[in-house]
């Protein structure tokens, strides 16, 4: 069968939309009904039923559900070892979602390379939706992401309970200033808690997407905002940046999410290593930090 169908039907089923499923595989809406008619022609049943509220699943089209994931989970997994380097017994693929690389991933790569140097590793950095999605399709073997949604087939394990602190280049600072303050969006459960706490900061003059760049333009021009505190402690102790006191604390854990099921070898000694990586972290109140050790 064409792995193409068994993608676009899960597209459809994750979606509950051939519109969001065609935005999602970037083809049209003709496109995704074309090969959705071709599947149902080959398996002799309906699949979809389309109403108001979009497209739900038949029954036949809920045990197809584990096939179509399977079917294209080997798929990815057989391209992946086919093309893995000489000299290397697997392909571990890990994404990691954009707020979250470091300094977790460093560390990973790091002892990974001292503890199987025989596997070839693949990383990638993006949204948390895409890296599911590459997880679930078979292109990822883990992803790691703040709040990940719950997914058929899918195990979401607890990794790192990190922590967003309010810190400032200035050390006499204790009530923010919306002009010198950097709004980060870190998702919406903390833009809730965050306008709730500072209703006086939600239009502040710099705002941005993305934790890092919040952090390097305070640094570089001043400022105060919200970031996260394995990644400011070392400028914290340095006398870089300063903790704002008596300003609430923000919880930011990380998931790793992965295949439900048997776990194969290689995506066993990562997630070993990922484990072993958050729990080498410094506690949240903690401020020792530095690359762990090399055993």
């Amino acid at each position: 069968m064409d792995i193409g169908l068994a993608r676009t039907f899960l597209a459809i089923a994750e979606t509950r939309s051939f519109q969001r499923a065609a935005e999602r595989l970037h083809v049209t809406q003709t496109a995704i009904s074309a090969r959705v008619r071709a599947l149902e022609d080959q398996l002799g049943r309906p699949l979809f039923v389309r109403n108001k509220a979009g497209a739900v699943l038949t029954s036949a089209g809920e045990q197809f559900m584990p096939h179509a994931r399977t079917l294209v989970q080997v798929w990815e997994r057989a391209r992946q070892q086919v093309a893995v380097p000489e000299g290397r017994r697997a392909v571990l693929a890990l994404g990691c979602e954009t707020s979250l690389w470091h300094p977790l991933l460093p560390r990973w790569l790091v002892r990974m390379r001292e503890r199987a140097p025989d596997l070839a590793l693949r990383c990638t950095v993006g949204p948390a939706r895409e890296l599911l999605d590459q997880v679930a399709g078979g292109v990822l073997d883990a992803a790691i992401a703040y709040a990940p949604q719950q997914r058929p087939g899918l195990r979401v394990e607890l990794l790192i309970e990190e922590r967003l602190v309010m810190v400032s280049t200035d050390p006499e600072t204790r009530v923010p200033r919306a002009a010198d303050y950097v709004n980060v969006d870190w998702g919406p459960e903390f833009e809730m808690q965050h306008g709730l706490a500072f209703p006086q900061l939600s239009n502040a003059p710099v705002q941005t997407g993305l934790g890092p760049l919040g952090l390097e333009y305070v640094l570089a021009a001043g400022g105060t905002g919200y970031f996260r505190l394995e990644v400011a402690r070392s400028h914290i102790e340095a006398g870089r940046l300063h903790r704002v006191p008596d300003t609430p604390e923000f919880l930011y854990p990380a998931y790793v999410v992965y295949a439900a099921g048997a776990e194969p070898p290689a995506l066993h000694e990562a997630l070993e290593g990922l484990r072993e990586m958050a729990g080498n972290l410094p506690p949240p109140g903690s401020l020792s930090a530095g690359y762990p050790e090399k055993a």
